[in-house]
């Protein structure tokens, strides 16, 4: 990566060069081809007269242009971001890349979120006043970069004209940082204890994560990987959403956004929760009637990354080598072309059908098949109970736990000991970026353990879909003082494999609902939980068998409750705590699915 870098860095060093392009003009809707000029190093005042870095590339042509604008934290001169900038550049754009504020060659201090709106805004208005800008911005990138573009947008410039936002969420508080309650530890302190500390890649560097991750208390785990960063020790002292998050947290603000945005998430990418709830609130709350009709949402079968046929990060049990899952080739898509021809329509005016196109398009994984849909959740969704039940020994998945849509029979509960010095592996999921294992992988390994309640549907004769939101009502108690429940439904295939499908986490004190103050629980009272295992789109074939797995841990990606009912930030004690699942008629534990019809499409 740092060789890249390097190169990058060399080939656009010279303060203006002349590109030219030999692809056919009649290729991209934007017409004929132009060579780019590029300035390296631009220095962009903001209003507390510190300067970020722009590289800005332009057509070599006379007269003014539209821009599309890219603020990161990722290195402006990345090889990657160079071809890209240039791609557009040579369709008649003007094109900036910009290092955020603290980041490589920007002045300042970094500090995660906290100057992405002012400093968004003030460069909107630097490129306003240039003589090479003409009618209107627009802004492009994905996860933190996606963030940036948020940022912008709530702060309503008078010259941004849409967004194309790719794998990031608005809600820092509820979407990154924490999750029902729960630390979104995987992602939390590689990314933003150690990664943002400095420039440094974690994906690249040899960090002993094994080692680190266990460390306690979790509000000092940035030191065992050699780093102290102050906000990450900030965002676990205010687990609630309290004012601290207010102007970085921007699910608050949804009401100010003028612009139409064009969302690109994965069913297994880390931001998928929030990325949902962007897109309903701006339909529902955005200030102009063009951001809230204006409104797109595509989601592929990816984890954080988008347009790509194969999911990389896909695993098999045992520590076999990744088994890639191809999801097919309608999956895998040119993203240039999907946002070159957004912009085309917001800032050249071309009619080419942005406005006529259906507000949401999902991959429908299983037939892997993109589809049209005009309202989410869908309108035909039937939302089924499937209930959960057993003999009294769910345990493991030789257990005899059974799924249905049936009210629960046999036995009252199963049991099982939650001990936070062996918490169950995360294997999968809606997880960034490589210290955890991401996307669809073998959970055969995890069923293993009986600390892991298994509940199966009998063979499918049909094919299944399931497509929307999916909860859980769980009814359980603990010994503990305070404990999470984890939930993961899965695919059970007919050659063994068991492959995840979605999953989620509520912390007990925080049971009634995420961001609220700490609610204490009684140990060995029943409670009422409602698990949200995000969302899905995807069809279990005829053969295949529904599965749900039921536990108090997924660590790494969610930190370990220790079950003292102490500061989670700052415990060490850790407890083993007696858990106990109910389903018998006064305790209906069961997941409502949302189910649809076949044909009905």
């Amino acid at each position: 990566m740092q060789l890249a870098r390097t190169l990058a860095a060399t080939l656009i060093s010279v303060a203006a060069t002349t590109f030219s392009c030999a692809q056919n003009p009649a290729a991209t809707p934007s017409g004929s081809l132009y060579p780019v000029t590029m300035q390296s190093n631009v220095r962009i005042p903001m209003r507390d007269g510190v300067t970020l870095a722009a590289d800005i590339y332009r057509p070599d042509a006379p007269g003014s242009f539209p821009v599309i604008l890219e603020r990161t934290p990722y290195n402006r001169t990345g090889l990657g971001t160079w071809q890209e900038a240039h791609w557009y550049a040579a369709r008649g754009y003007v094109v900036i890349e910009q290092d955020v504020r603290g980041r490589y060659d920007s002045d300042g201090s970094f500090y995660a979120f906290r100057s992405e709106a002012d400093d968004g805004y003030d460069t909107d208005e630097w490129i306003g006043h240039q003589p090479w800008f003409k009618t209107g911005i627009c802004t492009i990138g994905g996860s933190y970069v996606g963030y940036t573009q948020w940022a912008q947008a709530v702060r309503a410039s008078r010259h941004l004209k849409c967004m194309a936002a790719a794998v990031t969420t608005a809600d820092v508080y509820g979407g990154w940082i924490y999750i029902d309650g729960a630390l979104h530890y995987g992602f939390d302190l590689p990314w933003g204890g150690v990664d943002m500390q400095g420039h440094v890649d974690q994906f690249a560097d040899a960090f002993d994560w094994p080692r680190i991750y266990p460390h306690l208390p979790v509000a000092t785990a940035d030191e065992a990987a050699h780093h102290i960063n102050p906000f990450y020790r900030d965002w676990l002292a205010h687990p609630t959403r309290d004012s601290y998050w207010d102007g970085v947290s921007l699910e608050k603000d949804y009401g100010r956004v003028t612009v139409p945005i064009l969302s690109v998430d994965g069913w297994y990418d880390i931001f998928l929760h929030g990325a949902l709830q962007d897109d309903a609130a701006v339909h529902r709350e955005a200030a102009t009637a063009q951001a809230r009709t204006g409104k797109r949402l595509m989601i592929g079968p990816w984890a954080h990354s988008t347009g790509t046929r194969v999911a990389l990060t896909n695993g098999r049990a045992g520590g076999a080598p990744p088994d890639p899952i191809d999801f097919g080739p309608d999956a895998q898509l040119d993203m240039k072309q999907v946002y070159l021809r957004w912009f085309d329509h917001w800032l050249k005016g071309a009619d080419n059908g942005v406005e006529r196109d259906a507000p949401y398009r999902i991959f429908v994984m299983g037939p892997n098949q993109w589809r049209d849909e005009n309202e989410w959740p869908l309108k035909r969704t039937r939302y089924t109970n499937y209930y959960i039940g057993s003999a009294g020994h769910a345990n493991g998945a030789n257990g005899d736990g059974m799924l249905s849509p049936q009210p629960p029979y046999g036995a009252a509960s199963d049991t099982f000991t939650y001990d936070p010095a062996k918490p169950v592996p995360s294997m999968g999921g809606n997880v960034c970026c490589s210290t955890v294992p991401s996307g669809p992988w073998d959970q055969r390994g995890v069923e293993q353990r009986n600390d892991v309640l298994v509940y199966t549907t009998p063979v499918l004769t049909a094919p299944t879909e399931i497509t929307g939101p999916i909860t859980m009502e769980l009814y359980a108690s603990t010994s503990a003082r305070d404990t999470d429940w984890t939930a993961k439904l899965v695919d059970v295939q007919p050659d063994g494999y068991v492959r995840n499908i979605q999953s989620g986490i509520v912390r007990a004190r925080y049971r009634d609902g995420a961001g609220t103050p700490a609610n204490p629980i009684t140990p060995d009272q029943v409670y009422r939980y409602t698990l949200d295992l995000w969302a899905t789109s995807y069809v279990l074939q005829p053969g295949h068998r529904l599965r749900l797995e039921v536990s108090s841990s997924d660590f790494p990606r969610f930190d370990r409750n220790l079950n003292t009912g102490e500061d989670t930030a700052t415990g060490t004690r850790m407890v083993a705590a007696r858990q106990v699942v109910y389903h018998n008629a006064r305790y209906p534990s069961h997941v409502v699915l949302p189910l649809i019809p076949q044909g009905s499409h």
